[in-house]
């Protein structure tokens, strides 16, 4: 009763007509930017975190959610008309509904997309609005060993998890990790890998390493691997009303409804992000489904319970981000950076010291998603032409709001060769398959986990084994063992389920040996298995028709 009366005094801060235009803008900016292939909502959050200072915290947060809902959204229409995913968590929507759209079915893709998650995003919302409060009065008893295990629990899997090399996901973490020990150590005073820059003293600002690894790497990521020409966009049939028949609504309503059970409670684990969540939706789905042989070819249910998935997993992030003050994505990663520029700290106190601007932010959350079903639905066409942007001038002006927003961080110009440097970095990590999330969670995490290992240490007198001692550590790092088992176990999976996906659309397309080297890795092909053997039994078998053979059984 408690959270509903909590709820019920965010709406009315949220309803205000100062935080509902706040809304607005952030669903606007996230819905654009969605759409735009490569520039997910970790990038905008991070590039309009400098340019947020001069707004009240409620509003800034309510924006930054507001971007983060409507990234998601955004995503799809970009994957549907485009065959271009933003981002993983994106790939199979692409996969199915692209070939809806070039059946002509694009606008029924894009209506089960933008319902599936809206009623994904509102259920989930529900959830955390159940559950973060219980969990942020069960972590105000922890210790500080029990928050060392909580961070180590996120280093691990976060590193592990996220990208596809385990061993390249802990290189960048350590990467992170480094970058968060420059500057002042809080304990001796020291100073640490400043190499004598007066201006490292008070570390390198999260801000921004943020901009530079997503704005100005990305960017230049994207801008190096740019198509020439015009972009081929699949257009939308008009009639908005009539985009999704009875039909569709019978195939749709329980891909989204499971998909919303599958999405949330993965977001609210580190085990993968929204990618694994999406996987397993869309596998239940071809499992579950009376239309087998449609996926692969169009499968509406392959978008509805996937595109639900995904969202539900963005509003299970919050749960461990609000409560623990734990990231487990890039986006949350960007967003706790955004509560500290204003002296907030996520975790377990939030709900008792910030109450009023948590509250407001869920109310948000409701209200974001109401305005996203508003714009998705009937300005579909408006977000397509988004995509006609030529990329050279959209990437140009990313660049140009990325440097002065970190030139207005403190107004220097070291600030500026510092954001060069980490998006250069951040260019070379993405170039070489080194995912980005572990590098910020690490850069974040880190001095709060050597905070709380000093802490800890200082009340067990040294004791390192009373850090696995307490009850909740402990269980934390069985946990811990089990989050890797089983999402080393899904992320195998899921790599071989779209090696298997890529090869038989391959083979449905008529290419062979594409299908062949999509199925298997190297090193992993069986000695049987062939691509000339499959070529000689095709050359064989047109002989064989040539001569007015009947084709062989």
């Amino acid at each position: 009763m408690d959270a509903v009366n909590s709820l019920m005094e965010g709406f009315a801060t949220a309803l205000q007509p100062e935080y509902l235009l706040f809304a607005l803008l952030g669903v606007v900016i996230g819905t654009a930017v969605g759409v735009l292939p490569g520039i997910g909502p970790a990038m905008t959050v991070a590039l309009l975190l400098p340019l947020t200072y001069s707004l009240s915290p409620t509003a800034a947060i309510i924006t930054f959610a507001g971007i983060y809902y409507g990234g998601m959204y955004g995503g799809s229409t970009t994957s549907i008309l485009l065959n271009t995913p933003g981002e993983s968590a994106s790939v199979i929507t692409a996969i199915e509904g692209n070939k809806m759209a070039k059946l002509g079915r694009g606008a029924a893709a894009l209506a089960t997309a933008a319902i599936g998650s809206f009623i994904a995003g509102t259920i989930a919302t529900a959830l955390l609005t159940l559950f973060a409060p219980l969990l942020a009065r069960f972590a105000v008893n922890l210790s500080p060993a029990d928050f060392v295990a909580l961070i180590v629990v996120a280093f691990i899997t976060v590193g592990a998890l996220l990208g596809s090399s385990p061993a390249r996901g802990l290189a960048s973490l350590g990467i992170g990790l480094l970058v968060g020990l420059i500057g002042t150590e809080a304990t001796t005073g020291q100073a640490r890998y400043t190499m004598g820059v007066l201006a490292l003293s008070d570390g390198v600002s999260v801000v921004l390493v943020a901009v530079g690894l997503f704005a100005v790497g990305e960017t230049l990521y994207v801008a190096a691997r740019l198509r020439h020409g015009t972009v081929p966009v699949i257009p939308v049939t008009r009639g908005w009303r009539s985009w999704m028949t009875r039909e569709d609504w019978k195939r749709s309503w329980k891909p989204w409804l499971r998909g919303t059970f599958i999405g949330f409670p993965i977001g609210t684990i580190p085990a993968g992000g929204a990618d694994v969540a999406t996987f397993l939706s869309y596998a239940s789905e071809k499992k579950l489904s009376k239309n087998k042989e449609q996926f692969g070819r169009g499968a509406i249910e392959g978008v509805a319970g996937p595109e639900a998935a995904n969202n539900a997993a963005a509003a299970g992030v919050l749960v461990p981000l609000l409560t623990l003050g734990l990231p487990t994505t890039a986006t949350a990663a960007i967003i706790i950076t955004a509560f500290q520029s204003y002296g907030i700290q996520p975790g377990p106190q939030l709900f008792q010291n910030q109450g009023d601007l948590v509250w407001a932010l869920i109310a948000s959350l409701y209200i974001g998603n109401v305005l996203l079903i508003v714009l998705n639905l009937p300005l579909a066409g408006l977000w397509v032409k988004v995509l006609q942007i030529p990329r050279p001038y959209l990437y140009a002006g990313i660049l140009t709001f990325a440097v002065l927003g970190a030139y207005a961080v403190s107004f220097s110009t070291l600030d500026i060769v510092i954001l060069l440097i980490v998006g250069a970095l951040g260019y070379f990590m993405r170039r070489f398959g080194f995912p980005i999330a572990p590098l910020i969670v690490g850069l974040i995490l880190g001095p709060m986990g050597e905070q709380q290992l000093r802490k800890a240490l200082q009340l067990s007198q040294g004791n390192v084994a009373d850090l696995v001692l307490h009850p909740f550590a402990a269980s934390a790092y069985v946990l811990l063992a089990v989050f890797l088992v089983v999402g080393l176990w899904l992320k195998r999976r899921q790599s071989r389920y779209e090696r298997a996906l890529e090869a038989s659309l391959a083979a449905t397309e008529g290419h062979p040996q594409a299908a062949v080297d999509h199925l298997w890795e190297p090193g992993e092909r069986p000695t049987d298995v062939r691509t000339e053997s499959i070529r000689a039994e095709l050359a064989a078998e047109k002989a064989r028709t040539a001569r007015g053979e009947p084709p062989r059984e």
